[in-house]
């Protein structure tokens, strides 16, 4: 797997996911928008979601690869994909990883 880093030359290349970077608000909303989705699908009800490092790739939208801290130690990485304005969807989780620690690394999933 690709890590989000600037380790690999390819995630600068046109097209691919940004270096890794502190989330801003807009980044913690929209990951605030898939936790029902993400509690809906694992079954996990979380005492905390916060987005702490995240990657975006600009396609048709934007994807997103964040490390979510849920409460304690506990972490997961979540996928996110948010189209683009115009078509007034909001953003949607496409996949996530469950069992994450804080020094884990962002992988392109």
């Amino acid at each position: 797997m690709s890590h989000c880093s600037e380790d690999d030359p390819g995630l600068k290349a046109v097209g691919g996911f940004s270096e890794p970077r502190a989330p801003s608000k807009e980044d913690q909303a929209v990951t605030d928008k898939v936790k029902g989705e993400f509690i809906k699908k694992t079954g996990q009800n979380t005492s905390e979601f916060k987005a702490v490092l995240l990657c975006t790739q600009v396609v048709a939208g934007t994807n997103y690869i964040v490390k979510v801290k849920i409460g304690g130690d506990k972490y997961v990485h979540l996928k996110v994909f948010e189209p683009l304005p115009h078509t007034n969807e909001g953003p949607s989780l496409v996949s996530y990883q469950l069992n994450k620690k804080k020094d884990d690394k962002l992988e392109i999933f």
